[in-house]
């Protein structure tokens, strides 16, 4: 069957984000008096959205912060400098307007509000059907119910829609909901997590022949 659908997850997949990200959290914990992180480090925590990357930190530092003031100094920040260093990777703006024929849809553990912003400062979001965001009613990847209210929202059925994703939280939120799962190689997951997915793509540049290709 056809490929009508592709969904995509925004940070390690569309755009690099990690340096913004890296400095919002560490103005957050200025406060605190840790060490600042390096890109790097938060690369390897971030997935799971704003608030479980925050707690990471406290956990990891023992820290007795007040993780709601620490939010929302993240937040603060970050919402001013959200694309200072923000990019799309290579070769996504030409994979957008090749595959504009197909449904297309975003689906983050960010907060919406920050992924529309991202997405709308970068000039990406005109291609885009839906964007959905981690602090929906529909809850937050892994779960499939972000997946299910795309689907349902746009009247496509599963095996007509992939997922592509850098972290082992995309391919299990597609597993979970009966969607195709793409891993790309790039990003910040995990290595090896490209294992359990269905494809695997080096760049974006390959999706629209693997799209062609899948049924």
């Amino acid at each position: 069957m056809p490929i009508r659908l592709i969904i995509f997850d925004l940070d390690g997949t569309l755009v690099d984000s990690i340096q913004d990200i890296t400095n919002a959290l560490n103005f957050g914990f200025e406060p605190c008096g840790i060490p600042s992180l390096a890109a790097a480090e938060v690369a390897g925590m971030v997935g799971e959205g704003s608030v479980r990357l925050v707690e990471k930190v406290i956990e990891k530092n023992n820290l007795s912060a007040d993780k709601r003031t620490v939010i929302k100094r993240f937040a603060d920040y970050y919402r001013s400098h959200i694309v200072d260093h923000t990019k799309p990777y290579p070769g996504v703006a030409d994979m957008l307007k090749e595959m504009r024929y197909y449904k297309k849809a975003v689906v983050s553990n960010k907060l919406e509000a920050f992924s529309k912003e991202t997405l709308a400062y970068l000039g990406l979001s005109e291609y885009f059907d839906i964007i959905v965001g981690g602090d929906g009613p529909h809850g937050r990847k892994p779960s499939p119910m972000p997946i299910h209210h795309v689907l349902l929202t746009l009247s496509i059925k599963p095996e007509e829609s992939i997922i592509v994703g850098d972290s082992e939280i995309d391919i299990n939120t597609g597993k979970a909901a009966s969607v195709k799962t793409v891993a790309v190689t790039y990003g910040y997951g995990r290595p090896g997590f490209e294992k359990e997915a269905d494809f695997v793509i080096d760049g974006m540049s390959e999706l629209a022949d693997l799209v062609k290709n899948i049924a």
